[in-house]
């Protein structure tokens, strides 16, 4: 059973605040096992493809016209922990905890274009790469992502791809 953490960021899209840093704040604490139940004025249908691509079903309830509820528990797992066993070692690491956006995704994209089909690079960020996604995607490359421990460092594992045979997750 999924423990849900209760999430109401009514009040603040109301006032014409934009709670995303909050919602992405509170989905990496959560602990193994645990999901989110979010409450906001409108269906959210951008932040649920970016949190289906973060490993998160979800089911939303309209409870009435500016109240929804919708629940984000952890997908099932083992396919994910399967293909992950399945990458190689990488052959690049790269820790860019320290540098400012953009240039830690100019640098990756710069590596990958260095990189032989198949290869793997492993990045370090300060930050999840919202924007490399879109990027990683269009190219071509396949790509595994999460929080570390600590919420704040953000670990990326790539693989160059060519770009005819892209399947992108995170």
């Amino acid at each position: 059973m999924v423990q849900l953490r209760e999430l109401d960021v009514r009040q603040i899209l109301r006032d014409g605040g934009m709670p995303f840093q909050l919602i992405m704040d509170t989905f990496a604490s959560l602990q193994p096992g645990e999901g989110v139940r979010l409450h906001a004025i409108f269906e959210p249908k951008p932040l649920m493809r970016q949190l289906a691509d973060r490993g998160f079903e979800h089911i939303a309830r309209r409870l009435a016209d500016d109240d929804w509820e919708i629940d984000f528990v952890p997908a099932p797992t083992q396919e994910k922990a399967e293909q992950e066993a399945l990458w190689p070692e990488p052959v690049w690491n790269l820790d860019l905890t320290d540098l400012p956006p953009p240039e830690p995704m100019e640098r990756i994209l710069a590596r990958l274009e260095m990189m032989e089909s198949g290869e793997v690079m492993f990045a370090l960020l300060n930050r999840e790469p919202v924007f490399l996604f879109n990027e990683l995607k269009e190219r071509g490359h396949e790509w595994v992502g999460n929080f570390d421990e600590t919420g704040k460092v953000y670990r990326i594992m790539i693989r160059a791809t060519p770009s005819d045979s892209a399947c992108a997750r995170t």
